[in-house]
């Protein structure tokens, strides 16, 4: 893992690359900018090579929850931790800001995050039956009740 930091809109440019090889329906760069700078239960990393961003994720924290609501990292830097590190990084964040457990959900076919999901303690706990709008895919609806360990 190279470092993590507070995502800003200078980092946007580089994590909408990796959103449009990450996912079939990219969030834009004014829903970026919108949670980065106005949400005020949004928090938002990223997982940086030097200056270069190479991955992101986000959370939202809602009382005593959180929800992860993305996560990618480059393909060229997939499988070296990266994900992990950042999950670490926000179940820390959420711990500080009062959570106890954290949600997400993933795509049914998804079955890498799925399995790194599972590998730092989430648990499928149902479907979303047609949560993707654009292919109308199924979504599993993961919770994890321990945050401190990942």
């Amino acid at each position: 893992m190279k470092r993590l930091a507070a995502m800003t809109c200078a980092h946007l440019d580089e994590v909408l690359a990796i959103e449009r090889v990450s996912f079939p329906t990219p969030w834009t760069k004014a829903a970026f900018t919108h949670e980065i700078m106005n949400n005020e239960f949004a928090c938002y990393i990223v997982a940086l090579d030097g200056n270069k961003v190479i991955g992101y994720c986000g959370m939202w924290v809602i009382v005593d929850e959180a929800h992860i609501t993305t996560l990618a990292v480059h393909p060229d830097y997939r499988r070296q931790g990266i994900a992990r590190e950042m999950l670490k990084e926000m179940c820390n964040e959420a711990l500080y800001r009062g959570c106890r457990r954290m949600t997400l959900e993933v795509r049914l076919s998804n079955h890498g995050a799925i399995k790194l999901y599972e590998k730092v303690g989430f648990v499928s706990c149902g479907l979303r039956p047609g949560y993707y709008t654009d292919t109308k895919e199924d979504a599993i609806i993961m919770w994890k009740d321990n945050l401190k360990e990942v």
